[in-house]
């Protein structure tokens, strides 16, 4: 009997840890079932529409706030779409069994251009109350071949110099003209370009002497002075492009802006009326004979030479366009294409100039006592152009001094504390003087308290917090950095590396310090890097070695590094970039 009942209960206990295997077992497989078997997904492109499914397995459903349609490539976009009516469970709107949307492609290519990668987001979960982790599922599909124009439109966005070098090296002879000719009229639309149209208008007023200039021959002073310009930046940019030399270097060579400041000095006082400045007589009868009108005055060598200058004005501004060309022509050899690429370019920059011409004799009035007026207002622009110039090798203090000089001493020329008494428009002359002299004393006391912004006159005297952080990010950046010491910091960093390569003499490289990187938005977006400023002012062996290392020209450059050190050209930028789009750029890098 004892046998018996050892025997049940042997039975017993063996039937129940069967039993209990096999509900255990039916239980793991109801709570481990594999995502890709709870959730198919599907994308079919079909005539102008995508059709999409998601497929899920019994007692499985997809919450409606998690569902994400979006384009993520070649650029991030949000889809907004149509779904079906979602059902609620437990107080949450699901989708069971299964979920089709449809997406009309036109509302992606209307966004995007070309190739596009569509990704389907969501999250789900099981009856049983196991839920997954968040599923992306990606679909790539052929978009239509991109016109001439597109590729136009997507180019003259992009800020990388190397892609804009691929471009050349992949497009026709005829696609990289008309490219370089947008590039050219968009420049124009930049400060850089402006400063030349008072240099312009001012030869234009000289050599019209007593009389109203022609259509004709302002024109052709226009043109003249935008083709040497042209040709100027052309020879520049391929002897750059051959040697590897810096082409802003090149151009803003402290002697070369020493002298050229001068020259713009000695224009400024011919236009007062002190001189004229001309050829020998000899000289301009020659000419005169072989030019007609234009060569008065020594007409076409002056304004040849004046447009040789202004290039240099242009010489901060080293857009991706001209280092994309200049990095085209070392890969490459290709001088041919290169410099007529930059030549397009230039003429499209003139293109406002030659209006300016057109304009000049055509609408230019009467001669009379205006002119003198004119002249003398070209001649403080002049001036400015001279400290503008000099500004970019001089301390901030002594910048600040002749700012305050030329303002006040225009003040003082335009009759501020004349007893003369006026009406209309000689007090609005007389007010204008007066903010002038203000304006130029404000600068004087800026300068001797030792401020350095032009237009912060008085930020040691409102803010003493603020002098100290300018004073610390100005020690941020490094003088005397090589290759080996930058790649050593790389490589030590644990966070993506951004470096910033800027000098002194650069304009754009000014912006980003006093607007882009101290923007609130963009200080919160490097706290995930490691930032680096690399200062190339010397233009020594290492400065060199650093611009051929990662094959920039020019500055400001920005170049940047992933969590593995990897230097990543395509995230490149060249030129000032605004704090909202430097922002998303480093979203976008960290992503």
């Amino acid at each position: 009997m004892g046998n018996i009942f050892r025997m049940l209960l042997l039975a017993s206990l063996f039937w129940g840890t069967f039993a209990f295997a096999g509900f255990d077992s039916a239980v793991k497989k109801q709570k481990f079932l594999p995502p890709e078997v709870a959730f198919q997904v599907e994308a079919v492109k079909k005539n102008d529409v995508i059709d999409t499914k998601i497929t899920m397995a019994d007692k499985i459903h997809i919450y409606d706030d998690s569902l994400h349609y979006r384009i993520i490539s070649p650029s991030n976009v949000e889809l907004a779409v149509n779904k079906p009516k979602a059902h609620e469970l437990d107080g949450d709107k699901v989708y069971t069994k299964e979920l089709k949307v449809t997406i009309p492609i036109k509302k992606i290519t209307s966004r995007v251009k070309g190739d596009y990668t569509l990704e389907i987001e969501f999250q789900g979960c099981s009856d049983v109350g196991i839920c997954y982790q968040p599923i992306k599922r990606s679909f790539h599909f052929k978009g239509a071949e991109l016109g001439i124009f597109d590729k136009i439109s997507s180019l003259t966005k992009e800020e990388n110099t190397a892609k804009i070098a691929d471009v050349l090296g992949s497009e026709s002879s005829f696609f990289i003209i008309i490219l370089f000719f947008v590039f050219g009229l968009l420049l124009a639309l930049t400060p850089c370009v402006f400063p030349m149209i008072p240099i312009l208008s001012s030869i234009i007023v000289s050599q019209s002497g007593e009389g109203k200039p022609s259509v004709a021959k302002a024109f052709f002073t226009s043109l003249i002075y935008v083709v040497s310009m042209a040709l100027t930046y052309t020879v520049v940019g391929v002897i750059a492009g051959l040697l590897g030399a810096d082409i802003q270097a090149a151009m803003q060579n402290p002697w070369v802006l020493t002298i050229f400041a001068a020259m713009f000095v000695a224009l400024a006082f011919s236009l007062f009326g002190y001189y004229e400045i001309g050829l020998p007589a000899s000289w301009q009868s020659k000419i005169s004979a072989a030019s007609d009108e234009a060569g008065q005055k020594g007409g076409i060598i002056g304004t040849a030479v004046m447009g040789l200058l202004s290039a240099l004005i242009v010489g901060p501004c080293v857009a991706p366009p001209l280092g994309g060309a200049v990095l085209f022509i070392s890969h490459t050899g290709d001088a041919l294409l290169g410099g007529v690429a930059l030549f397009v370019m230039s003429m499209g920059m003139g293109v406002p100039l030659l209006l300016v011409g057109i304009g000049a004799g055509k609408f230019m009035p009467k001669p009379g006592g205006w002119m003198t007026a004119v002249s003398q207002v070209f001649g403080v622009m002049m001036l400015g152009l001279a400290i503008f110039m000099l500004g970019r090798i001089l301390p901030d203090s002594i910048t600040m001094i002749l700012w305050s000089l030329l303002f006040m001493g225009s003040a003082l020329y335009m009759g501020v504390f004349e007893s003369k008494a006026g009406e209309g428009m000689m007090k609005l002359f007389k007010l204008l003087a007066m903010v002038f002299l203000l304006y130029g004393a404000s600068l004087f006391i800026g300068a001797l308290s030792g401020a350095n912004s032009i237009l912060n006159p008085f930020e040691k005297f409102t803010s003493g917090v603020k002098g100290t952080v300018e004073t610390k990010a100005d020690n941020n950046r490094h003088l005397g950095y090589s290759v080996a010491r930058l790649m050593k910091e790389v490589k030590a960093s644990s966070k993506p590396v951004v470096v910033d390569f800027g000098k002194d003499s650069c304009t754009a490289c000014a912006e980003l310090e006093h607007i882009t990187f101290p923007d609130p938005r963009v200080k919160e977006q490097l706290k995930n890097f490691t930032f680096i400023q690399v200062d190339l002012t010397a233009n020594s062996k290492e400065d060199k070695a650093l611009l051929k290392k990662f094959e920039l020209f020019g500055t400001p450059n920005i170049i940047f590094f992933d969590k593995a050190n990897k230097y990543m050209p395509e995230k490149s930028l060249t030129g000032f970039i605004s704090p909202e789009d430097f922002t998303k750029h480093l979203k976008s890098v960290v992503k």
